[in-house]
Formats: C-alpha cells, structure tokens, sequence
C-alpha cells in the first residue's frame, strides 16, 4: 500500500536521504531507528510533501498514487497521518470544530452532531482524556502528555489508513505512554491501518509490537529485522550496530 522508492532528498543543501527505500504493506508496522540528527524526523515531513525539502529523485507512493504530485492537504485526504514530535496550538479553534469540518471535507455527508459528540466522549474516555478539551482550542492550554492524547482524538475520528508517528513517546509519562500505546493497538487491531513509528529509543516496542525495525544511517536504511533488532540496539547502541552491518556488508 505503501512504498518509497530510491528517494534522495536535501535539506539546506545538505542530503538527508540516500536511495532512501522502504515499503510498508496493508496492516504492517514498521519502526525507522537511529541516533539523533539522522533524518528520521524529515522523512515524516517529505512524505507530507513538506515544501522545505527538495527532493531530487524518487518517488512515495501511496495506493498507486505518487504524494510528491499532491499538496500536503491532499495527502491528508489520501488517508495519511502524522502524529508529530510537539504539536502546535491553534487558538480561535477548537477540537470540535476542526474535526466536523474535515469530516464533512472527507465525506461531502452531513455530519450526525449527536453521534459525532458520543464518538469523541468515548475516545475522551479511553485515552483519560479530559472532555473539556472537545470544546478548547486545539492544544491550547495542553501539557505535552495532553497534546499527544489530543493528536490519538484526531486520529480516532479521521481514521486514517496509514498512521506516522513521530517520536510518539516524546513528553510522554509512563501512565500516559501506555494509554497512548493501548488506544493505538486498538485502533491497529480495529481497522488494519498501517503504522510507521519514528524512534531513537527502543522502549515503544515494548507497547507497541512491530513487524519490521530498521535501522537509518547516511541516508538509508542499513539494517531491518524483528523485535530482537531493538535488543541488540539496546545493548550495542546504534553505532554498534551499525558497525556490525559493515562487517556482514564487507563479508
């Protein structure tokens, strides 16, 4: 559903992605790993087509549709979301407001106020979420915790079917950490969306189970496996590790 094709991308005149290629299929969850500054962050953002990075080769695609040919709203339309590292405010409108008016733009159907009420209550409630912020501008008045649990109420409203999560534990306490994770294996369980968790810290894949971690340097990805991939992280850190892909890679 999902595939990024030697993708080669600069920043400032300087190259974050290298042949840059991954794919994600229906229902998959994928983990990008790697030490801070290595452009795992600007990968969430050339997917959304941000403008700030020029891309010089290479395509994303989507259910057969290339995202760099669409502005980032449009992207949105497609079913992609990102859940970003810090959240920002919006003041003059509110959690409520913004969501019927995507939904309408989504469906171009009415919008059932009482069920739509109900439908955000109940997430409120699964996310221990206080209901006042249903009403608030959007993160105003929001501790890091709270915003993140805001983004999961978007979320369980638009229902995308692909879900970036980037640095998603950022901010985040343990308690919250796990009813954050809870909501999202959920909704994973529910609708089969595809997830791609952004991390430089292996403690998420203990709340949420992946199919793929990959490990980022220079550009691309120079290692994948399973779950045990994070231990040797764990106990190698990421130059370790990346060390140990030369050697295989020399053998």
């Amino acid at each position: 559903m999902f595939k990024i094709v030697n993708l080669t991308a600069k920043v400032d005149n300087r190259l974050i992605l290298d042949n840059f290629n991954l794919q994600i299929n229906d229902g998959e969850i994928h983990v990008i790993m790697g030490h801070n500054g290595v452009g795992k962050s600007t990968l969430c953002k050339i997917i959304m087509n941000d403008r700030n990075y020029e891309v010089l080769n290479g395509q994303v695609i989507f259910n057969g549709v290339n995202l760099h040919e669409l502005p980032t709203y449009e992207i949105a339309r497609q079913g992609i979301m990102l859940i970003s590292q810090n959240p920002i405010s919006i003041e003059g409108v509110t959690n409520a407001e913004v969501l019927r008016t995507a939904l309408r733009e989504m469906t171009n159907e009415k919008i059932n106020i009482f069920d739509f009420n109900k439908k955000m209550e109940d997430i409120c409630d699964q996310l221990k979420l206080s209901k006042d912020f249903i009403h608030k501008d959007i993160n105003v008045g929001a501790s890091g915790g709270e915003r993140k649990k805001i983004e999961l109420l978007h979320m369980g409203i638009l229902e995308p079917k692909l879900l970036l999560l980037d640095e998603l534990d950022s901010g985040l306490d343990v308690d919250a950490m796990r009813d954050v994770a809870n909501f999202i294996n959920e909704y994973h369980n529910k609708t089969k969306c595809s997830i791609l968790i952004i991390t430089h810290h292996p403690n998420i894949i203990n709340y949420i189970k992946p199919n793929f971690i990959h490990v980022l340097d220079q550009g691309h990805i120079i290692k994948t496996g399973d779950a045990h991939l994070a231990e040797e992280i764990e106990n190698h850190g990421f130059f370790g590790v990346n060390a140990m892909s030369e050697e295989g890679q020399d053998e």
